[in-house]
C-alpha cells in the first residue's frame, strides 16, 4: 500500500473529481499522480424471461459513439449497489428485478481512477416505465447469450463491464456451459 502525502483537489465535477497526489510508495520513493476520484457504480445484466439477455446500445459522447452495454450509473450518497443497479434497470431499460444476484466487481481504470463497478444479474424481469435522464439516448437490444458473447469475440461489444457481466454470468450457470 502507498501513503497519501498531500492531496490537491484540482477539479471537482458532478460525477467524478480529479486530484493531484503525492504518495509514499511500497518501496520507499515517493512519487506524483493525478487520479481521478469516483463514488463507485453499478451495472446489472438483465435477463428476460426467455432467456435472452438485455443489452442497450447506448451514446457515450467520450467516444462519439453508440456502443452496447448493460445498464449502469453512478452510487449515489448513501445508496447501496443493489440499490443502485435496480434503479439503473428501472430508468435505462424500463423493467424491474425480482432478484438482483451479485456477480462480483472490478476497479473500471486502476492506472488512474478508483472507480469499483458492482456487477449483478437482474431476474424475474416486469416491464415498469422507463425514465431516461434528458442526456441519454438508449436503444435496447435483446439477444441470446451466445450472440452476445459472439459480439464480444467479433469486437463489437468492446464496454469492459459488459464483456465481464457476460463471462461470470456463463460461468455461473451451467445450463450456460452446455
Amino acid at each position: 500500500m502507498s501513503t497519501i502525502l498531500a492531496s490537491e483537489k484540482v477539479y471537482r465535477g458532478r460525477i467524478l473529481d480529479v486530484a493531484l497526489e503525492k504518495h509514499a510508495m511500497p518501496n520507499g520513493r515517493q512519487s506524483n499522480f493525478e487520479i481521478i476520484r469516483h463514488p463507485g457504480g453499478a451495472a446489472v445484466l438483465p435477463v428476460l424471461h426467455d432467456g435472452q439477455v438485455l443489452l442497450i446500445k447506448q451514446f457515450r459522447p467520450a467516444i462519439g459513439a453508440m456502443v452496447y452495454e448493460i445498464p449502469a450509473g453512478r452510487l449515489e450518497p448513501n445508496e447501496s449497489p443493489e440499490e443502485c443497479a435496480s434503479r439503473e434497470l428501472i430508468e435505462e431499460v424500463g423493467y424491474c428485478a425480482a432478484q438482483i444476484t451479485p456477480l462480483g466487481g472490478f476497479w473500471s481504470t486502476v492506472g488512474f481512477c478508483d472507480e469499483y463497478i458492482h456487477l449483478f444479474l437482474g431476474q424475474g424481469l416486469t416491464v415498469t416505465a422507463q425514465a431516461l435522464e434528458p442526456d441519454e439516448v438508449i436503444e435496447l437490444y435483446p439477444m441470446p447469450l451466445d450472440e452476445a458473447l459472439q459480439r464480444v469475440n467479433r469486437g463489437e461489444i468492446l464496454d469492459s463491464k459488459t464483456q465481464l457481466a457476460l463471462l461470470r454470468y456463463q460461468l455461473s450457470c451451467p445450463e450456460n456451459n452446455e
